[in-house]
């Protein structure tokens, strides 16, 4: 049934300027809706619809009601040559990741390494965006971010810890780079809501209902329930993901001074702010041995290399499915969207009394 759909293609830039004005419309500065705008875009193009078009409406909505602000702009609040503190001031999280990554590349420029938190911040989108922005310049890049609690940890029922993703990218030679990027959770919470929005169940092991049994029905998941840490329960080795979202929420929340675990508001709620915690770094391998690149090429081509499983095209790397997916939107011309994406574009559009997007075809 899926295979059949229609997909709905939207040029980048068509999509770009259609989150700058519903953001602007919502009360955000040009510079920030630009920010949110290339982030969303981004996401998207890599094949994270989850944390593209699909997040717009969270940003529009906390920014109509003021727990988002746009006013001001991302602040350091203690410093050394490796080290900075940032208040984010509350404004869109793409604004201030932007900031912290940005920062934490200049202090590796300088002295090899740059470790930036962030306590004042909101949702910041994919976190491989930041860590590209840092294999871009030539160096290793690590961000991380808590969330509202989504996770269920081992053995609990309720929800207390985020989705807590995490993305390390490394350069290797020919512009080619290993980009982890993860939720901390078997899935983030975006991939539920796109399996309500198609009308499909989940696999079984992505989440919980309020009574802390695995579901296969996203609507549980979205009521009361929650998501699973990575791994799925006990017995498939769910207590990795949460000791490894632990560990960001160390980095974050705890090491940044900001809200954390179960004191994050709810996913739900906009009636505070969120005020999140977040890590960016920045290395530069070349404090270390050299050749890195060389050796990050040749662990990546013995990996592709690899005779796969039958019935699997290739072995990959993380990274090269969303490298695929970009090669896609290029030859399309465009991102593909469902149709009920661009559905809920219209309507966001009508909402907001702007323009709507434009679709350039099908595919």
């Amino acid at each position: 049934m899926e295979g059949k759909v229609k997909y709905m293609i939207v040029a980048a830039e068509e999509m770009f300027n259609f989150v700058v004005r519903c953001a602007q419309k919502a009360g955000a500065r040009k510079s920030h809706a630009e920010s949110l705008a290339e982030l969303l875009v981004a996401a998207d193009t890599r094949g994270h619809f989850s944390h593209g078009l699909n997040r717009l409406n969270m940003y529009v909505r906390d920014l109509q009601s003021n727990t988002t602000s746009s006013k001001d702009d991302p602040k350091v609040l203690k410093e050394t040559p490796g080290t900075a503190l940032v208040d984010g001031c509350n404004v869109l999280g793409p604004v201030v990741g932007k900031f912290c990554i940005d920062l934490a590349i200049k202090k590796a420029k300088e002295i090899g390494i740059g470790w930036v938190c962030a306590t004042g911040s909101n949702h910041f989108g994919i976190a491989g965006w930041y860590t590209i922005r840092a294999a871009n310049e030539g160096l290793l890049g690590m961000a991380f971010t808590n969330t509202s609690p989504l996770m269920v940890p081992t053995r609990g029922q309720r929800p207390a810890l985020g989705t807590n993703p995490i993305s390390v990218a490394a350069p290797a030679n020919e512009n080619d780079s290993f980009v982890l990027d993860m939720a901390t959770t078997t899935v983030a919470l975006g991939k539920v809501e796109i399996n309500k929005r198609k009308d499909m169940d989940i696999p079984e092991g992505w989440g919980v209902d309020g009574e802390g049994k695995v579901t296969t029905d996203p609507k549980d998941v979205l009521a009361d329930g929650g998501l699973l840490p990575l791994g799925g329960v006990e017995e498939t080795g769910g207590y990795k993901g949460y000791g490894l979202a632990l560990m960001t929420e160390v980095f974050c929340g705890i090491l940044a001074g900001s809200n954390y675990g179960p004191n994050i508001r709810s996913w739900k709620s906009n009636s505070t702010a969120a005020n999140l915690g977040q890590c960016f770094v920045a290395l530069d391998p070349g404090a270390f041995a050299p050749g890195f690149t060389d050796r990050m090429s040749d662990i990546m081509a013995s990996l592709r290399g690899m005779t796969p499983v039958e019935g699997q095209p290739s072995v990959m790397v993380p990274g090269d499915p969303e490298r695929s997916h970009e090669e896609k939107c290029k030859s399309l011309g465009g991102i593909p969207y469902h149709p009920n994406q661009i559905e809920y574009a219209k309507i966001l559009a009508k909402k907001l009394g702007i323009e709507d997007v434009k679709v350039k075809g099908e595919s």
